[in-house]
């Protein structure tokens, strides 16, 4: 059982899309809750179905799809993350403010989810003996984990700008984020699409 949660926290609390972009609202003074919750409930989503589905659902024409439409999906985030504006004085929510929507969705075409999923439903549930109703279980408190890593950074991100204050650093911020988007938009698009189709 122990095993279980280091796993899951080792996994999901490392930096990725959904992390990054949690840290980026949060240096931009914002705190969007309904974005993590969005987060949590599609890994909910994906507990539940790989639990007591296996992993025969996820074939690797599927991942590759997934793949592909997750790389297209953190790009296109990365490029509105680019392009917002950024107004320290104001504190107003940016065009760009991440929903609840937006987190179910990038959390569902993120190719790392099942991942993170599959060794634990697949490997980890059953040497455990964790079955029927237990799946259920494990997953609202495996989800509860998902939803607090994209929390945590969030967090962090709102406790840093308080150290900053020249919208220019904002700028500067935002531009690495979506470096760094881009740059996980790359990975997957060579790690999880173009490896597997070749």
């Amino acid at each position: 059982m122990v095993e279980i949660l280091a796993y899951a926290f080792g996994i999901m609390y490392t930096p990725g899309p959904v992390n990054l972009l949690s840290l980026n609202t949060g240096l931009n003074a914002h705190t969007r809750l309904t974005f993590c919750v969005g987060v949590g409930s599609a890994m909910l989503l994906l507990f539940l179905l790989f639990g007591y589905t296996g992993a025969w659902l996820v074939s690797p024409k599927y991942q590759i799809v997934i793949g592909v439409l997750g790389c297209i999906y953190i790009a296109y985030l990365a490029f509105k993350v680019a392009r917002a504006n950024v107004k320290v004085s104001a504190r107003s929510q940016p065009e760009t403010a991440l929903t609840f929507r937006s987190g179910l969705i990038m959390q569902l075409l993120n190719p790392k989810a099942p991942i993170a999923i599959l060794p634990i439903t697949t490997v980890q549930f059953p040497a455990a003996d964790i079955s029927g109703i237990s799946i259920l279980l494990w997953s609202l408190v495996l989800a509860t984990i998902a939803f607090g890593a994209p929390t945590a950074y969030m967090l962090m991100g709102r406790y840093l700008s308080g150290w900053i204050s020249k919208p220019s650093y904002f700028r500067v911020l935002n531009l690495g984020m979506a470096v760094l988007l881009f740059y996980v938009a790359g990975d997957i698009a060579y790690s999880h699409v173009f490896k597997a189709w070749i």
